[in-house]
């Protein structure tokens, strides 16, 4: 019986991505540890920060984490346990919730964003010029389900 087999050049780009998504994701989890911040967290919060004060729907936060309904609600309790957000009801929809960072939320995710800047300058952007990061970004973007 014969299997197929990735080519040797996508074997290597595979692999590649792989290996270099471990390594980064893991240095910059690191990085946030000190902070007693998760990736899965800080993604959040980070969210939450871009959103404003006006904060987001529960269930687009979910969407956009990728995450299910129950994983995500248990997440949010955690973070709402550590006071970092906080839930209201929906002025758009009363039947939902907004999670919205708190001031400790606040005060956390620009600690965090310091860090991962950092931790991202060294690891990627200063390893990179602007047409390897225009290239890039044009793969991400063709790689996308969601384009068009």
């Amino acid at each position: 019986m014969v299997t197929e087999r990735l080519r040797d050049i996508e074997d290597e780009a595979w692999k590649g991505f792989l290996f270099t998504h471990d390594r980064l994701w893991r240095s910059i989890e690191a990085g946030l540890a000190p902070l007693n911040v998760s990736m899965a967290e800080y993604s959040v919060l980070a969210l939450l920060g871009e959103a404003g004060p006006t904060g987001m729907r529960m269930s687009e936060l979910a969407e956009r984490r990728l995450m299910s309904t129950g994983g995500f609600t248990r997440l949010a309790d955690r973070l709402e346990r550590r006071g970092l957000i906080e839930r209201r009801q929906s002025t758009v929809d009363g039947r939902s919730f907004d999670a919205v960072l708190t001031r400790e939320g606040r005060a956390l995710l620009r600690k965090a964003w310091r860090q991962q800047y950092r931790d991202l300058r060294e690891l990627f952007f200063d390893r990179l010029d602007d047409d390897d990061l225009r290239r890039l970004a044009d793969i991400w973007a063709r790689l996308d389900p969601n384009r068009q």
